[in-house]
């Protein structure tokens, strides 16, 4: 017979009705994790960052400078999991233990494989965007449309397709972000938190408490949004103190959503 333990890990998990302001909360308590660890959170802010700058000179140098943009808002998608040493840096604060490099890659092995099954699901959502990108700015613009570089944007100006490619593009890219907001929300850092619980679960679970909670989870999804959009404006700088604000307060998203 399974200990009480495992008895209760196994229990269904309850999900909490919060604020629709509850976010505020989270980004607060976000703040205080990043500064009792900050050179955590700013080893993970520059290592994106860097990551970021190399994205775009590579698709610079395939001249595809067109794919910058739907590449930075896939970021979105796969960015969760990226996160999951921050998890552990803010679970570790939480429980009074410190919060070294070492321990924090604790967050990416102790549920390995399920961790590694979310990877590929939001890898593949994010390479499906990209793809569905291409094939929009294609049909918009035709397959011989190809300026240089330094004409891009005055071309693009000067189409009469602009105004369509912006709108079918953010209502495509729209719909597969929140396919994977609602989907990564509190799942990856509940897989992090809860080493028996599979993928599918926390999945579920994820789903619940955006479907439980649409006002809260809208002004959260929207304020990481705008905060992601505004450290990208500075060539990707800002993400440095973005990416770990954002990292920490998700764990207390999933602390205040999920019992």
């Amino acid at each position: 017979m399974p200990s009480d333990a495992e008895a209760a890990a196994r229990r269904p998990a309850i999900i909490r009705a919060v604020a629709p302001d509850r976010p505020w909360a989270w980004l607060t308590a976000g703040w205080r994790d990043l500064m009792a660890n900050p050179q955590i959170g700013f080893f993970y802010g520059g290592a994106l960052t860097l990551a970021g700058w190399l994205l775009a000179l590579l698709l610079l140098w395939a001249r595809t400078a067109w794919a910058i943009l739907p590449a930075s808002a896939g970021f979105f998608m796969v960015a969760p999991i990226l996160a999951a040493g921050l998890y552990e840096a803010s679970r570790l604060r939480e429980e009074g233990k410190p919060g070294t490099f070492a321990a924090c890659l604790g967050g990416f092995t102790r549920n390995g494989g399920q961790l590694a099954f979310m990877g590929v699901v939001l890898v593949v959502l994010h390479l499906f965007w990209v793809r569905v990108a291409a094939l929009i700015f294609m049909l918009m613009f035709g397959i011989n449309f190809a300026p240089s570089l330094e004409a891009l944007p005055m071309a693009m100006l000067r189409s009469d397709m602009l105004l369509p490619f912006l709108i079918v593009g953010t209502a495509a890219g729209a719909v597969l972000a929140a396919a994977a907001f609602a989907i990564s929300a509190v799942s990856i850092p509940m897989l992090v938190d809860k080493p028996e619980i599979t993928a599918m679960e926390a999945i579920s679970v994820s789903v619940r408490a955006v479907l439980a909670n649409p006002g809260a989870m809208l002004f959260w999804a929207g304020l990481i949004v705008v905060f992601t959009a505004m450290a990208m404006v500075p060539f990707f700088l800002g993400l440095a103190l973005v990416i770990p604000l954002v990292g920490h307060a998700t764990f207390h998203a999933y602390r205040d959503l999920v019992r």
